[in-house]
């Protein structure tokens, strides 16, 4: 799984010696190690740049796609799940407030798509 997230190089570093990107990768890793198939993401980019985000996410979308696992994910980036989701659920004070089905971007923003 390292290697599916960029990470086989860096197999023998302890956590604190990975950039906060690379201990995402590695938490995806491990995540998806015996191949779920619900993959849970609470703010998966919270504490990323820009550019590494996009990576995550666009792991995020492929291991989606190849392994056919459903991801629920949590954020607060209106632009994030409109890029990635196929369904946005809104929530206000505990209340539903909106359910809607979304065309996510096939592209991430690297590659042109929308931002």
């Amino acid at each position: 799984s390292l290697e599916r997230v960029g990470l086989k190089a860096r197999m023998g570093h302890r956590p604190s010696e990975l950039s906060g990107g690379e201990q995402q990768r590695a938490a995806l890793a491990r995540a998806l190690i015996n191949r779920p198939q619900l993959l849970l993401a609470d703010e998966p980019t919270g504490n990323l740049d820009s550019h590494t985000g996009t990576e995550i996410m666009d792991m995020v979308r492929d291991f989606n796609r190849a392994l056919g696992m459903t991801v629920v994910m949590v954020t607060h980036e209106r632009a994030l799940a409109e890029r990635y989701a196929q369904r946005m659920i809104f929530l206000a004070d505990g209340k539903l407030v909106d359910d809607r089905a979304n065309d996510p971007s096939p592209f991430s923003a690297a590659e042109g798509g929308r931002a």
